[in-house]
């Protein structure tokens, strides 16, 4: 059993229907470029009914068509924000609750601290956040799983990871093991994922593995660590 083998992310997603919410982070195969991807799934139609946009650094989530929304409380937010050195990346409005703490000085995992799953029962769907601090050309980052601790919701326990960044390699979470009523919670650490050098390539990758009838939209951006530059891909399935 090799314990440090990276699987491309097509196999860790191409035969689940429902991997529900996901984020990988982690570093290119040259050792150049950050590498950030965040995607998103729905059964319901007020799950499916949401497209991507940015708005300068920042990724925000709107219906597509405002006509059918039944309830934006946990479908509609900011799921890649940045604040000075460190970019954010959630499936849930703890992506401000991250960035408020940041400006106050205060930590990652203090923010989490102050949040749960979402009260979603008997689902109660793990809130999964990640964040990438850049300094020295270079970064490291950190991956954090918020869950119910029983299939009554009673506590909720919370599992933080942090990571060097190393070329080639990223780690992967999401909110379901597969699918399912109620849907299984996320089990164990992030999966490790080999990551190459192409954007467009990571991007389609992950979108055309992703289940046909579920997927949503999906996000990449790679952050060059010499110069800063910026690189998105955003596919959307409803424009």
């Amino acid at each position: 059993m090799d314990i440090y083998k990276s699987e491309p992310m097509k196999m860790l997603v191409k035969d689940n229907p429902y991997v529900g919410r996901g984020i990988v982070i982690g570093k290119t195969a040259d050792g150049k470029k950050a590498a950030v991807a965040y995607f998103i799934m729905g059964r319901s139609e007020n799950s499916r009914n949401r497209i991507f946009l940015e708005q300068g650094e920042e990724v925000i989530i709107k219906p597509y068509d405002e006509s059918k929304v039944e309830d934006p409380s946990l479908i509609i937010y900011s799921p890649i924000k940045k604040w000075e050195n460190n970019l954010i990346v959630t499936n849930g409005d703890q992506t401000d609750t991250i960035y408020d703490y940041l400006k106050e000085g205060k930590s990652f995992e203090a923010a989490l601290e102050t949040r749960e799953f979402e009260p979603d029962a008997p689902n109660f769907t793990p809130r999964i956040s990640g964040m990438l601090t850049f300094g020295e050309k270079d970064f490291t980052y950190k991956m954090s799983i918020l869950k119910s601790a029983d299939a009554d919701g009673s506590a909720c326990n919370r599992y933080t990871f942090n990571y060097a960044a190393l070329a080639g390699l990223g780690h992967f979470i999401h909110t379901y093991a597969c699918d399912g009523n109620p849907l299984p919670t996320f089990q164990g650490e992030p999966e490790r994922v080999a990551i190459g050098n192409d954007i467009d390539a990571f991007a389609k990758e992950i979108w055309e593995n992703l289940n046909a009838d579920n997927k949503i939209s999906v996000y990449v951006r790679f952050v060059d660590l010499e110069s800063g530059a910026v690189e998105n891909r955003m596919i959307n399935k409803y424009e």
